[in-house]
């Protein structure tokens, strides 16, 4: 095995010597913000508890700043980047490193679950990334929902995203994503990240968020999808009660009489808000609606 060169991105010198080189033009569609701080990318390995036993997956390595880290930290890497354009700069870039793959496709359509598989007979993988802030939710959600074996995901998100993921009920910020992350994952604010840390520089705030996903979800519930449906269905419109919240959800059929049973049996206050319920009361609730 060649020796691996140690990370020579991370900071702005060396970040705009090579997007000059290649001349490379930041695509807005793409959500494009390159890091440049060599402390933050610590923390993120750090946090990520990378070890040389990991496959590591990185979602858009960008011009392969972060992946060079990994590189050195991880077993082997598999860094999937949705920007042809980059695909030269990564080449280049991450030269050095015999345990880099990059990957020209869209996260989306990966079978993730497959190359767990191939490339660590089915182990759970690491999973780690910048994650572009337009399709932060679906890219985390897919994680979750397809059951792709995962320890954890370590990602740079936005800052109110982050803030999102861990919040409880009563706060401004708890919503169906809270729920859902907290169903799937145990997540841990690592460190606040402001705009001057990346290139270009980002007009909102950012932070990095680790999700430890759980061995057994720590509620039981019989429908999780119903569940899910209930959730969503409560936050919809946030200054409903439960009751109407769900009676006006077209994805949902129960009658009225159906979901006024099944809030009272949970022991639920009549006018009571989705935004007051923990995730065990939504599992009772969706129990409760079952149909035999």
């Amino acid at each position: 095995m060649q020796e691996r060169q140690k990370p020579f991105l991370g900071n702005p010198r060396e970040t705009i010597a090579v997007l000059n080189k290649y001349q490379f033009t930041f695509q807005k569609k793409f959500g494009q913000n390159f890091l440049i701080d060599c402390h933050v990318l610590d923390k993120i390995i750090a946090a990520a508890e990378i070890t040389s036993e990991d496959f590591v997956v990185e979602i858009g390595p960008g011009i392969g700043t972060m992946t060079q880290y990994l590189a050195c930290a991880a077993r082997e890497v598999c860094a999937v980047e949705i920007d042809r354009s980059l695909i030269p700069i990564l080449q280049d870039t991450l030269g050095g490193y015999d345990n880099v793959t990059v990957i020209n496709e869209d996260i989306l359509k990966v079978d993730l679950a497959a190359l767990a598989r191939e490339k660590n007979q089915g182990r759970p993988i690491k999973v780690v990334a910048n994650l572009p802030y337009y399709i932060t939710t679906p890219i985390i959600m897919g994680l979750f929902e397809k059951h792709v074996p995962v320890s954890s995901i370590t990602v740079m998100v936005q800052k109110e995203v982050a803030m999102r993921m861990q919040t409880g009920p009563g706060s401004k910020d708890y919503g169906a994503l809270s729920l859902a992350v907290q169903y799937y994952a145990q997540p841990y604010l690592v460190a606040n990240v402001p705009p001057n840390c990346f290139m270009p520089r980002p007009k909102v705030g950012s932070a990095v968020i680790r999700l430890t996903l759980h061995r057994e979800p720590p509620v039981q519930v019989k429908d999780e999808e119903l569940m899910f449906r209930l959730i969503r269905a409560s936050f919809n419109q946030r200054r409903k009660t439960l009751l109407n919240g769900l009676r006006g959800d077209a994805q949902l059929d129960f009658t009225k009489e159906e979901i006024e049973a099944a809030i009272d049996s949970c022991g639920f206050a009549p006018a009571v808000r989705g935004e007051s319920l923990r995730l065990e009361d939504f599992a009772r609730l969706s129990d409760a609606l079952m149909r035999e």
